[in-house]
């Protein structure tokens, strides 16, 4: 389960998840395993679930191995690292019901809780660190925004609500959108000041 963070606690480096498709994984003692072929979420606990692997190489193809979370020891702005190889499993280990759970995934709508949708998530971005915290998502924005599929950063609760293919916020939230990473960390260092919070999420597993 994911740690409660504290009152104040620092924002790490801030990362789309996108972004981290393709880094290699390398462990510790310098050997290259492979890259990151997909990112899995735990939505119910607003964090990486773990990660799914491809090979090397311009022709290298899926592996049926994956990072599960609890196996990473840094996640880094150019690699991914872990222990050693022992930590890999098998793809299911971090895969499994993703096809039938809900996640934080692009194209969801964004739902206040006045039942007002104002925009569209284009990806979610994830805090570097041992948590391996969503902290918010990337959208594209609707007019209740007052700007038409604008480029927005929202910050999130450390539970996000997720329906189906809707993401639920307060509307107290979008007050506070932010129009790059920089301007989220600053929104998600203000949560912390203020306490942060979130209900629960339903679905896990979901790759992006």
């Amino acid at each position: 389960m994911r740690r409660e963070l504290g009152k104040g606690e620092p924002v790490r480096e801030l990362t789309p998840a996108a972004g981290l498709t393709g880094r290699p994984v390398v462990t510790l003692g310098g050997e290259a395993v492979g890259q990151v072929k997909d990112v899995v979420l735990d939505a119910a606990n607003g964090r990486i679930a773990g990660f799914t692997l491809a090979g090397r190489g311009l022709f290298s193809g899926p592996l049926r191995k994956s990072v599960p979370w609890a196996g990473v020891h840094a996640l880094g702005t150019d690699a991914v690292m872990i222990p050693s190889e022992e930590v890999l499993e098998d793809k299911a280990a971090v895969t499994t019901g993703e096809e039938a759970s809900g996640g934080l995934v692009r194209g969801a709508r964004v739902l206040t809780d006045l039942g007002v949708q104002v925009g569209t998530v284009r990806d979610v971005i994830v805090e570097a660190g041992g948590e391996g915290a969503v902290v918010g998502v990337e959208m594209s924005s609707t007019e209740a925004l007052g700007h038409h599929e604008a480029t927005v950063f929202l910050a999130l609760g450390s539970r996000p609500a997720m329906t189906g293919d809707t993401l639920m916020v307060p509307v107290r939230d979008t007050e506070d959108v932010a129009g790059d990473l920089t301007g989220l960390a600053a929104a998600v260092r203000r949560r912390r000041l203020g306490g942060d919070g979130g209900p629960g999420a339903v679905g896990e597993g979901r790759a992006l």
